[in-house]
């Protein structure tokens, strides 16, 4: 008898609702990150982790649009109507996916005041010694006298 899963189900989507999935994460919120490597730093998106198998594209799989760049070891999709990165299967963790944490339905990159930055220039799978390091942090301190959204 296996044991019953009882991370929470989260729920995901792109931005024109053409993609639905749901999620069911790694570790939390705890592996929210960015990156700094040419791709990442341009998508600008704070992602979480999630295992290959706690994925599931619930609707839209055919609006997928697959980029692959360098290696083409990354697999990044992003809905081909609204153009919104949804989650990408990660190079340095081919068994893992990197969820958008905007997609994710009732979250934000704001709700997080310091994201950690990877090194991604310089990719741990092209380093000799391996190793991921962190590149820097990124801070979000809302603005107290802005008006409610």
């Amino acid at each position: 008898m296996t044991a019953l899963d009882t991370r929470p189900l989260h729920h995901g989507a792109c931005h024109c609702g053409a993609v639905r999935f749901t999620v069911r994460l790694a570790d939390g919120l705890d592996t929210a990150r960015r990156c700094n490597c040419s791709y990442c730093r341009m998508r600008g998106a704070v992602a979480v982790s999630a295992d290959l198998a706690d994925l599931s594209v619930e609707q839209g799989e055919a609006a997928l649009t697959l980029y692959q760049f360098n290696t083409g070891e990354a697999k990044h999709y992003f809905c081909s109507h609204c153009g919104i990165y949804t989650f990408h299967q990660r190079r340095s963790s081919p068994d893992q996916y990197g969820i958008n944490v905007a997609c994710l339905e009732g979250m934000s990159p704001f709700d997080f005041a310091e994201v950690p930055v990877s090194e991604g220039v310089q990719h741990p799978k092209d380093r000799v010694d391996g190793r991921s390091t962190t590149a820097g942090w990124l801070r979000y301190q809302a603005n107290v006298e802005a008006p409610d959204r």
